[in-house]
Parts: C-alpha cells; sequence; structure tokens
C-alpha cells in the first residue's frame, strides 16, 4: 500500500524536529475539539500537557495519561520547561555531539602517519586505526579529524 503525501505542516514540523512520533495517543480534549491544537506538534502536545497541571490543576497521572506520555516523561519535560522555557520543550538533536571515537591520541597518530607518509589514503588510515588501537571509523571521520586540525 503505497504512503500518503506528507502535508506541508508535516513536514515543516519533521524539519524543525517537532514532528511528534506519537500523535495518535494523545487524548486530551482540547486536540480532540478544537483544529487549533494539532497532536502532531511535538512542543505544543508538551506545553499544553504540563500547563494543564499548571493552570487547570490536573494532576499530573491525568495529565500524562491524557497526551500518551508516562509520569516520568511528564516530570523530564517540566524540568526542561524549568530550565529553558519554552525552546527546552524542543528535542535535542540525535546523535553524538562531539566526535567520540577519535580522541586526541588517535588524531596525533593520523597526523604523524600522514606527515611522515603524505601519499596514505583515508582507506590506509582507517586501516592503522584498527591495526593500532583497535578502533573501527569511517574513512570520512578520519577526513573530518584532519580537517578540523588543519582549521585550529
Amino acid at each position: 500500500m503505497a504512503r500518503r503525501p506528507a502535508d506541508a505542516k508535516t513536514r515543516a514540523l519533521k524539519e524543525h524536529g517537532c514532528l511528534s512520533p506519537n500523535a495518535g495517543t494523545v487524548r486530551d480534549e482540547l486536540f480532540a475539539s478544537n483544529a487549533f491544537f494539532d497532536p502532531r506538534d511535538l512542543l505544543q502536545v508538551r506545553y499544553e500537557m504540563l500547563r494543564r497541571v499548571r493552570e487547570d490543576g490536573v494532576p499530573v497521572r491525568h495529565a500524562a495519561a491524557g497526551f500518551g506520555v508516562s509520569r516520568p516523561t511528564w516530570y523530564q519535560a517540566q524540568r526542561a520547561w524549568e530550565a529553558g522555557g519554552l525552546p527546552g520543550l524542543l528535542p535535542d538533536r540525535p546523535g553524538p555531539r562531539r566526535p567520540h571515537k577519535l580522541g586526541e591520541d588517535v588524531v596525533q597518530a593520523l597526523r604523524e602517519a600522514k606527515g611522515e607518509r603524505p601519499e596514505m589514503t583515508a582507506a590506509d588510515l582507517v586501516e592503522l586505526v584498527r591495526e593500532r588501537f583497535g578502533i573501527t571509523v569511517h574513512r570520512s571521520s578520519v577526513g573530518r579529524a584532519l580537517a578540523r586540525e588543519k582549521k585550529t
């Protein structure tokens, strides 16, 4: 069965990392009765979930259930709100925040090897890292690490 193409709002939410993966679990009456409230909008869902408790006095367990999340998830959202306000409710970028396999010792070894033998390819350097450090890395990671070193 063919998938329906995403509408413009869905594409925009996805592009900004705000497309809720659990839109179907939101059962709060605002989202059911008012077209302004979109269960696909993760930021809006999280904000309204917190507002329900803070302003409307709804117990945390009821608010969490109505928005399709666990109580620990509600408390996590509350901490994020207190720490960063509305931007704090945005999801973090997935994946590593910085290079984590290629430490300074590995990069230093790459620099030295490339300095001694400039003809070494990225594939050669990947093999060197595997043999010397027991780490499997992609050749593009090696290229980025060496490029980063040139900039600084």
